[in-house]
């Protein structure tokens, strides 16, 4: 029988996984049982087990939530007719966004994603390749020739991505470097870098 969903069903599950973000980023997955995200919540294991079957599909929300806000941002700017330059700023400070707004998501999705059952994985990857494949599309628009050096194409995407996915690790939304002047910086470091670098 399917069960009857409550006006604030998808509040409710928001805020599961609003919680269940920050305790798997402080705690690990396996840190952080059902009974601790019920403890948090002040509710009940079988409260949270009536929005959920079981906490991987929580997990899942978590990182489904945040690569989708990513790729939903990427698509629309990838969607205008900008510079690459322009683009790629676009894009760097959409996803620095992000990444602030909801440090603990991209936290448990850069620690935890192996501990996904496959067909979740594969669609959390699916999204992140994606993402890349945009990056990469706009990284070719800089510099043209990558398109047909495929063994450079996907790396210059993910050292770019190397520069803002760990933010969350050390910068500090309150402190005298903004995230919009960091996200300046990084996108300035790469398009003066990825303009003038050789090709080997």
């Amino acid at each position: 029988m399917a069960r009857t969903q409550s006006a604030d069903y998808a509040i409710r599950r928001e805020a599961i996984v609003d919680r269940a973000a920050e305790l798997f980023a402080e705690r690990g997955f396996l840190g952080a049982s059902i009974a601790d995200l019920a403890d948090a919540l002040k509710t009940s294991k079988s409260l949270i087990y009536h929005y959920y079957d079981s906490k991987e599909d929580i997990l899942f929300d978590v990182m489904h939530s945040h690569v989708k806000a990513l790729l939903d941002a990427a698509e629309a700017i990838a969607a205008k007719p900008l510079a690459p330059e322009e683009k790629l700023r676009a894009l760097t400070h959409a996803f620095v966004e992000l990444y602030v707004d909801a440090a603990a998501r991209q936290r448990v999705l850069l620690n935890e994603l192996s501990r996904l059952p496959e067909e979740q994985r594969k669609t959390v990857v699916g999204i992140q390749r994606r993402l890349i494949e945009i990056v990469e599309k706009t990284i070719a628009e800089l510099r043209p020739e990558l398109s047909g050096r495929a063994a450079l194409k996907r790396p210059s995407a993910m050292l770019y991505f190397g520069m803002i996915n760990w933010m969350h690790t050390w910068l500090d939304p309150e402190g005298k470097a903004k995230p919009q002047r960091i996200a300046d910086l990084a996108v300035s470091t790469f398009l003066d870098g990825i303009e003038k670098a050789e090709l080997p």
